[in-house]
């Protein structure tokens, strides 16, 4: 990865976590939005690049390192109540354990997802003159609504400022923290293709809770804005096959 490409990731995290400090009123209608978009974005990515990508590698695991990813982002959640995609749950009882817990959910997942943004974009480039940057971008936009839940769920929760804004930083690390690492790691090809087969199972676990989980108020019904962001979504992500 360039210079720019860490700065992008880590600092559009955290400035997007910091609008949480100040549109705590607008939170419900703007992260509905940004998630359905972000949702269908990654969903589009997962399929038209790093599916094929890994099927066509001939590696006859992959399937199951893409299961793998799907639950183990599963048991994930239930360590940081499903802040990934948006939840906003705070304790009756406010506790350090309880932010413990979501920050380890949180910083794992983010920094599995971010080791395979140090080669992917290399594979993808043989034979084309354009670079790819789109599962860059897929983490980027997944992450900006869930550091914005997150640190209204950490105000909700009654922590100080300033360990809300540490946990923001943390979290905003971590994808750049496992990119840099693993830039400093020679994987073997067949272990690259497992590491983006378990990532795709956790966008694919990701993705779909957000555009298949509706409001307990909606009856199940989707509003034509959220329909309109996951069109854009799914449309910008179909742009970039070519």
């Amino acid at each position: 990865m360039h210079i720019w490409e860490y700065i992008l990731l880590f600092g559009s995290v955290f400035l997007g976590g910091s609008f949480g400090f100040f549109f705590q009123k607008e939170r419900k209608n703007l992260l509905q939005i940004v998630l359905s978009f972000s949702g269908a974005y990654i969903l589009g990515i997962a399929v038209l690049h790093l599916m094929p990508w890994v099927f066509g590698s001939g590696d006859s695991t992959a399937g199951l390192f893409v299961l793998l990813g799907f639950f183990v982002q599963l048991l994930l959640e239930q360590l940081s109540a499903g802040v990934e995609h948006g939840h906003i749950h705070a304790p009756h009882h406010w506790s350090a354990g309880f932010v413990v817990s979501v920050m380890i959910g949180l910083c794992l997942h983010a920094f599995v997802e971010g080791v395979p943004l140090s080669y992917y974009g290399e594979h993808l480039s043989h034979g084309h003159s354009h670079s790819h940057n789109h599962l860059l971008y897929g983490i980027i936009l997944h992450h900006i609504p869930a550091a914005f839940a997150l640190v209204f769920l950490l105000i909700i929760s009654k922590l100080q400022k300033k360990w809300i804004w540490l946990c923001l930083f943390a979290f905003s690390a971590m994808s750049p923290l496992g990119a840099a690492l693993a830039g400093m790691i020679v994987f073997p090809e067949n272990v690259q293709i497992k590491i983006i087969a378990f990532v795709i199972g956790s966008l694919l676990h990701i993705s779909t809770v957000i555009l298949f989980e509706m409001d307990s108020s909606s009856h199940h019904f989707i509003s034509w804005k959220k329909l309109l962001a996951i069109g854009a979504g799914l449309g910008i992500a179909v742009l970039t096959i070519w």
